[in-house]
Order: C-alpha cells, then sequence, then structure tokens
C-alpha cells in the first residue's frame, strides 16, 4: 500500500529532531524544542491538504480529512504523540537501516561494543527478511511515538490520493509531554470532535489494546531527629531506618520485577533522605479498580502501624491519582475495538488483544469522553539504546487505519453501532 521508501523518509524525519520532554518543567509544552516537530507537522498537514489544520499555544496539532461519503457516519480520530522519553538522549538520533535483516546480532555501536541481539530480545527473530531500523547505541530511537506519527501521515495522504476509498470524517490530533504523563491534560475534546479514537502508540504488530492499569503516585515522607552521634543514646531517631521498615512491610513479591500480565505491584522508584528526614517515591498500580484503591489503603494503613510502633507521627504519606482503566469507559462502546479487530485482519494482521502495563494517552482521554483503544505503531524496547522498528509493520499500521477508516464507512452510520 505505502511506498517503503516514503515510510522511511518521513520517519527519519521526524526522529532526528529532538524532542524530549521534562518532567520538571511546568510549561506545556514543557520543552520549547517539541515545537521544532510541531510546526513541521502542521506545515505537512497543510501541503497534503488537510483541512481545519491548526496548532493551539500548547502545541496540540489538529487536522481534518472531510467525509467523501453522502451517508452520515461517526467522526473518528486518530492520535500520536510527538515527544521522547526524558529517560533517555533524544539528541542527535542517528539511525540505521538494517535491510534484509538475518536473524543475527545488530552490531549498533562498534566502538562500544553494542549489540541488539536476539538472543537477548528474541522479539527480532520475529523480523528477519524485513528492513529494521535501529539506533546507533547512543540515543534512543523515538519509534515511541514517531512511528505513530509517521502511520497517521502516511494514512491521511493515502486516503488523500485514494478517493474511491470510502470514509467518514477523520480528526488527527499529535500532542507534546505524554511520556511525562501530560499528553491529555490540555487536548481540547470538545475541539477535536470525534464520537472515538485511536492512539497508534502500541508497540508490535497486531497490539490492540483497550485496558491499562489505575495508576497513583505515592510520596512517603519520614521525619527522625537529628542529634550529635557521640551523644545520641536514647535521643537519635534515623529517618532512613524507619523508611527501611516501611519499605520491607510491603509485598516484596508485588513489585514489578516480580509481576506481569493484570498483575498490580508496589514500585519504589526514588529515595533521598538523611538522619532527619527520608523521602520515598512509589508508583501503585493496579488493573482491578477494588485491588487498585486496596493498594492505596495499605499504604496509608502501614504509614499509621509504624507512627503507632515509634509512638510519634514519624511517616506521612500524599497519595494522588494520576489515571485510570480505560476498559469501563471502552466496554460500553466495544464496537469500536471490533472495528479496530476486523481491520487488522482484512490487512492480514494478526490481533494481539492484552491489557497495556503501563498508560497511554487513550486512557485520560477516555475518562475525558473520547473512548480510545491503542493499536500498534510497531516499534520494540521503547526509551533507551536497543529501540528499533521494523518497516513493514509501520506499513502495515497504515493499513490498518485505512481499513478502520473505510469499514467505519461501510459498517456505521451515525448514531448506530454493530
Amino acid at each position: 500500500m505505502t511506498n517503503k521508501q516514503q515510510i522511511i523518509d518521513r520517519f527519519l524525519s521526524y526522529v532526528k529532531i529532538d524532542t524530549q520532554s521534562d518532567e520538571t518543567s511546568e510549561s506545556t509544552p514543557s520543552t520549547e524544542k517539541q515545537w521544532d516537530l510541531a510546526n513541521k507537522l502542521k506545515a505537512e498537514l497543510e501541503t497534503m491538504g488537510m483541512q481545519e489544520v491548526s496548532i493551539d499555544t500548547h502545541a496540540y496539532v489538529m487536522a481534518t480529512l472531510p467525509s467523501n461519503v453522502a451517508h452520515d457516519v461517526p467522526v473518528i480520530g486518530f492520535v500520536a504523540h510527538f515527544d521522547t522519553t526524558p529517560d533517555f538522549s533524544g539528541t542527535n538520533v542517528n539511525p540505521q537501516i538494517i535491510e534484509n535483516y538475518d536473524g543475527k546480532d545488530i552490531v549498533l555501536n562498534k566502538e562500544k561494543n553494542i549489540i541488539l541481539s536476539p538472543e537477548y530480545f528474541d522479539d527480532l527473530l520475529q523480523y528477519e527478511g524485513q528492513t529494521i531500523i535501529t539506533t546507533d547505541g547512543t540515543t534512543l530511537l523515538g519509534a515511541d511515538d514517531k512511528a505513530g506519527i509517521t502511520e497517521i501521515m502516511e494514512a491521511m495522504k493515502h486516503l488523500i490520493e485514494h478517493p474511491e476509498i470510502p470514509h467518514g470524517k477523520i480528526r488527527v490530533c499529535f500532542t507534546p509531554d505524554e511520556e511525562i504523563g501530560r499528553g491529555a491534560h490540555k487536548f481540547d475534546v470538545e475541539k477535536f470532535g470525534a464520537e472515538w479514537a485511536y492512539t497508534m502508540d502500541g508497540s508490535q504488530v497486531g497490539e490492540l489494546e483497550f485496558e491499562n492499569f489505575n495508576a497513583a503516585g505515592a510520596v512517603v515522607k519520614v521525619s527522625g531527629k537529628s542529634v550529635h552521634p557521640g551523644y545520641a543514646k536514647d535521643k537519635m531517631i534515623n529517618s532512613m531506618y524507619i523508611a527501611m521498615d516501611f519499605i520491607n512491610s510491603l509485598p516484596r513479591l508485588e513489585t514489578p520485577e516480580h509481576t506481569e500480565d493484570r498483575q498490580g505491584f508496589f514500585h519504589l522508584n526514588a529515595i533521598e533522605g538523611d538522619v532527619e528526614e527520608t523521602t520515598l517515591h512509589y508508583i501503585i498500580r493496579d488493573h482491578d479498580r477494588e485491588h487498585f484503591e486496596a493498594r492505596k489503603e495499605m499504604i496509608k494503613d502501614l504509614a499509621a502501624e509504624i507512627c503507632s510502633q515509634y509512638e510519634r507521627d514519624c511517616v506521612t504519606v500524599e497519595v494522588k491519582d494520576q489515571y485510570y482503566n480505560m476498559r469501563e469507559k471502552v466496554e460500553p462502546v466495544m464496537h469500536i475495538v471490533d472495528i479496530a479487530e476486523a481491520a487488522m485482519k482484512k490487512a492480514d494482521v494478526t490481533p494481539i488483544i492484552k491489557p497495556i502495563r503501563g498508560g497511554t494517552d487513550g486512557a485520560q482521554l477516555s475518562f475525558k469522553g473520547l473512548p480510545c483503544p491503542n493499536i500498534f505503531a510497531g516499534g520494540h524496547n521503547f526509551h533507551g539504546k536497543y529501540e528499533y522498528v521494523p518497516v513493514e509493520s509501520m506499513q502495515k499500521a497504515v493499513e490498518v487505519i485505512v481499513q478502520i477508516a473505510e469499514l467505519t464507512a461501510e459498517s456505521i452510520s451515525k448514531g448506530g453501532s454493530n
């Protein structure tokens, strides 16, 4: 469907623009450099022939492909984010193109002996014979989510160039700051005007997701008393020891490294402290809403128990919800998942329907009134130097988007469903 070199050229032009977001910033977008790609996308959408192209004060880029059918069709949307994670450098991305991958080790950086090996990353073996784009071992690639942007752009271009393919009105949006959890915060759902949408932000070919974690962050502050160690007997209270008690009292096997599928966890992701005060930063995750609420209560109850042991208010906990499982918003409109599944099958892609062990813009958007399942963008090993994407997976994603547009126009009229 889509010319392979065309998709490579577009993707490379995006990943070479540094769009790393910054969780310490309070602005939107969180970094000025995200504007570079946002403005480029706006210009390309206009040149392509999309309508109602706009970019707002927070760098959200929106555009419309008008309907080409006479009957009423629900307005659908496609969403992807242009920022890359703060976890790894996105500066001076230098992609490598591996044609006709032979199933063996790929040397990313000979000088630093950085190797992408199927012995460790066995997913590589799915793509033997295909064209794979990798990093040079010094940066991430940015397929998360510039592959998604590439696919949406190529799909819109294809639909414009092939007016014989029936489709209703389609809205697209490219967002900043998804990697720091804010991609949907200033997304104008009313302006977007779609009945439902799909984020093109999944991983391997075939992924289709409409479940994700319920998520919260917890800050645990432990207070002690600092006294000269030579005269500390019966006076010093070391906050770090109390913090250790707190850490060790949570279920040791309910952590990310010991859980999978729908199993939830407590994740201690940062500590800073001294004798006087120690702060623990946790993230709390669970697919089940009741279990999620129970985990938050467990953290609070543990703090109260430790305070009672020390007979002082030495542990305080602040818990803030971050996002919720989109399943409860998508299940009432499951035809939108059925359409995506059917589109994959028409594109000769085997659907892999599974829960996301993380979050997505689609989760927050679903709770803002825009049901939004997640579809594969094709990349692997996000957020690091071993990231790669098969070009054929991006081609399939373009085909799935086109099929979704066509199936929606054929099978649903406004106000109805499958």
